[in-house]
């Protein structure tokens, strides 16, 4: 009988093998974290991985990079503006863990993070992340009520997966240290 391990190496050898087919073919998809998506960047797809990987700790980032993955990989009915909904929680969530604050808005988080890593993270990189993030909550509605259709695309939503998880992945290694 099959463990559950040797499962689970049958099936990323399978998706390696697959992803290197795609690529070899020059196909515009790729498997990330088991769902095939038009995001082929080995960058992206790397730093994706990553911030799906996380400890247990952090699973609440976990779950909802897969949210936003599953939801930008639609290819019958995406949904682009809770992808990027999906992908900034999932700083903030990260953010709410690291201060352990349950609480905190995003902006209270990283100025929180900022002063507990003594001035590590740059004040314009904290800035850049609280502009992202105020993009998300503007009259367009990504993360409230709608007050119009947004005009939101593929890559405004592979952006904030990509983003966000490199962010991720950025805050996980600071912390370590």
């Amino acid at each position: 009988m099959a463990t559950h391990d040797n499962d689970d190496d049958n099936s990323q050898n399978f998706i390696k093998l697959c992803n290197n087919i795609l690529e070899k073919e020059m196909s515009g998809y790729r498997f990330v974290n088991r769902v095939i998506t038009s995001i082929t960047s080995k960058e992206e797809i790397d730093s994706i991985e990553q911030a799906i990987k996380n400890s247990d700790r952090l699973n609440g980032a976990s779950t909802h990079f897969n949210s936003a993955l599953q939801l930008l990989s639609d290819r019958k009915n995406p949904d682009y503006r809770n992808s990027i909904k999906e992908s900034i929680s999932a700083i903030e969530s990260t953010c709410m863990v690291i201060t352990g604050d349950s609480n905190a808005t995003l902006g209270k988080a990283l100025k929180t993070i900022e002063s507990s890593l003594e001035k590590e993270l740059h004040p314009a990189l904290r800035g850049a992340f609280e502009k992202l993030y105020g993009y998300t909550s503007d009259a367009e509605g990504i993360r409230h009520g709608l007050m119009e259709e947004p005009n939101l695309k593929f890559e405004d939503a592979k952006f904030m997966l990509v983003v966000c998880s490199g962010f991720v992945n950025y805050l996980k290694d600071k912390i370590k240290d």
